[in-house]
C-alpha cells in the first residue's frame, strides 16, 4: 500500500508556527502578575498514592494475577505501579507479579497470552514490568528477546510496506493487525525502558509513522486529512493514518465539513512524549505544533475530544508527556498559569474512591476495571511527586 502525495504545506504558517507555538509553556512566559501557582502537596500527594498501593496490595489474585480475565498486561501494568511508586521487588505482592507474567513468555521472545491478538501491547507492558524489575540484571535475557520479538512485528519493508506506505514504521496489537498511535506509543515505552538509544533504526522507523498521524501537513506528514486540517485540531493526532485515516472522536464520525479529521488529546499526549523521547528537538516543528494543541485544550475535567471516554488513559500519557517535555507550568487560553502536576493530583484526589481505587463509568477500554485504571493513575502518580514539583 502507498502513500498518494498530497502535499499543500505553507511556508508562510510554518514560520508563523515556529515562532508562536510552545511559547505558553516556558516558565518564562508567565508573566510576574500571575498569582502564585501552588505547588504539589506532599501530605495529600503520599495519602492518594498510599491508599492506591493498598488497594492493589489487597486486590492480587493469589495466582499473582491482577484482572485475569484481561490477560497478561493488567498485571504487568499493575506490578510496574508498584515498583515505580516505591514498593520494593522483593515484597510478596510485586514478586508474584512477576512470578505470573514471566509464565506468558514466548520462545520467540513475546510475553503475551495464549492466542492473544494483543501480542504488541501485552509485550511492551511486560518489557516495563520487567524492565522496572531489573536492577541486578536478572531479566536482561527476557528483555532483550521481547524487544526482538517487537522490532519483527514492526511494520516495515520486510513486512511489504516501505517508507511510502502509511503502515510503515508503526505498530499494531499483533502480527497482520494494522498499526495505530496507541500500540506504537507503547513499543516506544518498552523500548525506552530497555534502553534503547533514540537514534535506532526502530525508533526512527517509528517516528516516520507517528508523523504521519499528525494533523500538521508538513514534509513530515503529505496525507490529504492534513491538508483539510481545521484550525483548531492542528497540531494534534489521529488514531491512525492507515487508509484514509482513523480518528476516535465520536462527533460526526471524527470528521470536519472539509473531509478533515478531529484531533484529540490522549494520542496527541502519545504523540508528543513519543517524540520527545525519540530525540526531537523542542524547536522541531511536530513538536511546538503538538505543544501549541495541548495549551490550547488544557484540560483535566475531560479527555478533550473524547470526553470522559479514555479519561484515565489520557491521564496515565498526560503526566508521561508533561513530564518528558520538561517545564513546570502552561499557560491555558485564558492565559491562566497552571501547575500541571498539581491540578493532575487534585483530579485525582477527587475522583479516588474510598478503597484508593478509580473507576470510569464511561467503561472504553476496560476502565470499567479498577485494576486498570488504579494502575494509570500510580504510573501518572509518580511524576507528580513533590521532589519533581520543583
Amino acid at each position: 500500500m502507498t502513500v498518494t502525495p498530497f502535499y499543500r504545506f505553507s511556508i508562510t504558517w510554518a514560520a508563523v508556527l515556529a515562532v508562536s507555538s510552545g511559547l505558553a509553556w516556558s516558565q518564562d512566559a508567565v508573566s510576574p502578575d500571575q498569582p502564585e501557582v501552588n505547588p504539589v502537596d506532599a501530605t495529600h500527594y503520599q495519602q492518594v498514592v498510599s491508599k492506591a498501593i493498598k488497594y492493589l496490595e489487597n486486590n492480587q489474585a493469589a495466582n499473582g494475577s491482577f484482572s485475569e480475565q484481561l490477560g497478561p498486561a493488567v498485571t504487568a501494568m499493575c506490578t510496574t505501579a508498584l515498583l515505580e511508586n516505591g514498593v520494593p521487588r522483593t515484597s510478596p505482592v510485586v514478586q508474584k507479579g512477576l512470578d505470573y507474567l514471566q509464565g506468558f513468555v514466548h520462545s520467540d521472545g513475546g510475553v503475551y497470552a495464549p492466542d492473544s491478538n494483543l501480542r504488541n501491547y501485552e509485550t511492551s507492558v511486560a518489557v516495563m514490568c520487567f524492565a522496572a524489575a531489573n536492577q541486578d540484571g536478572r531479566y536482561d535475557d527476557i528483555i532483550r528477546n521481547a524487544v526482538n520479538f517487537q522490532k519483527n512485528i514492526q511494520w516495515d519493508d520486510a513486512e511489504g510496506h516501505d517508507r511510502s506506505s502509511t503502515f510503515y514504521g508503526g505498530q499494531g496489537y499483533g502480527k497482520h493487525k494494522r498499526p495505530d498511535m496507541s500500540n506504537t506509543s507503547f513499543f516506544l515505552d518498552a523500548l525506552k525502558a530497555a534502553g534503547e538509544d533514540s537514534s535506532s533504526e526502530a525508533v526512527q522507523k517509528a517516528v516516520v509513522f507517528m508523523s504521519r498521524a499528525q494533523n500538521l501537513p508538513s514534509e513530515y506528514n503529505e496525507q490529504e486529512f492534513a491538508t483539510h486540517v481545521a484550525q483548531d485540531d492542528r497540531g494534534g493526532f489521529i488514531y491512525t493514518p492507515v487508509g484514509e485515516g482513523e480518528t476516535k472522536v465520536l462527533e460526526n464520525n471524527g470528521r470536519t465539513p472539509d473531509g478533515g479529521l478531529r484531533s484529540y488529546a490522549s494520542m496527541t499526549y502519545a504523540g508528543l512524549k513519543s517524540f520527545l523521547h525519540a530525540g526531537l528537538s523542542k524547536d522541531d516543528i511536530r513538536v511546538k505544533a503538538a505543544k501549541d494543541w495541548i495549551s490550547r485544550h488544557y484540560d483535566l475535567k475531560s479527555n478533550p475530544g473524547m470526553g470522559q471516554q479514555g479519561l484515565y488513559y489520557y491521564y496515565h500519557v498526560f503526566a508521561k508527556a508533561l513530564d518528558a517535555n520538561g517545564d513546570r507550568l502552561i499557560l491555558d487560553p485564558d492565559g491562566k498559569a497552571h501547575n500541571w502536576r498539581n491540578d493532575l493530583l487534585n483530579a485525582f484526589q477527587s475522583r479516588q474512591q474510598a478503597n484508593g481505587s478509580w473507576t470510569n463509568e464511561a467503561d472504553r477500554w476496560y476502565e470499567g476495571d479498577p485494576n486498570l485504571v488504579t494502575s494509570y493513575c500510580l504510573l501518572a502518580l509518580q511524576y507528580c511527586h513533590p521532589d519533581k514539583d520543583r
